[in-house]
């Protein structure tokens, strides 16, 4: 009979294992790329991480409120149900770092995420889809903010 201590010992065994095969399946995470964040505008961006002109698709969602009475969080879905995406990017058009967010995905992840942003003023809001053949897809929505969040 096992202990807990064994059990847990050969069940990471076994996950490590798995995860050298190639067999368990991939997570999305949160990608870092220090220059990205540099950047002040959506085509500069795009032009930085390798993609194509960015086109409007529907295939693209960005969903935030209308209004938002408090800048400091403000929440935002971006998804897309396209499959070979491979990056999602959630943008705010006139924070001082135009990128909020960038998370690297793969077919084997639903390319849905949810997370809240600090918004100084009102704008345009984007998810912005890089597929692997190089196309940049995008969404946009307008949000009004009545109390500021990104203040110095």
């Amino acid at each position: 009979m096992l202990n807990r201590r064994d059990l847990l010992a050969h069940t990471a065994k076994v996950a490590g294992l798995l995860a050298t095969a190639g067999l368990l399946p991939q997570m999305a995470h949160a990608a870092y790329n220090p220059a990205a964040f540099e950047v002040k505008t959506m085509a500069e961006l795009v032009k930085l991480l390798g993609g194509s002109a960015p086109v409007e698709s529907k295939d693209v969602t960005v969903t935030a409120p209308d209004i938002a009475e408090n800048g400091a969080v403000v929440p935002v879905t971006v998804s897309t149900l396209l499959p070979g995406a491979k990056r999602l990017l959630l943008l705010v058009e006139k924070n001082p770092s135009v990128m909020s967010a960038m998370f690297e995905v793969s077919d084997a992840v639903d390319a849905n995420f949810a997370t809240r942003v600090k918004m100084g003023q009102s704008s345009n809001v984007y998810a912005v889809a890089m597929m692997g053949d190089g196309k940049v897809l995008f969404a946009q929505k307008e949000v009004k903010v009545t109390l500021g969040g990104c203040g110095g």
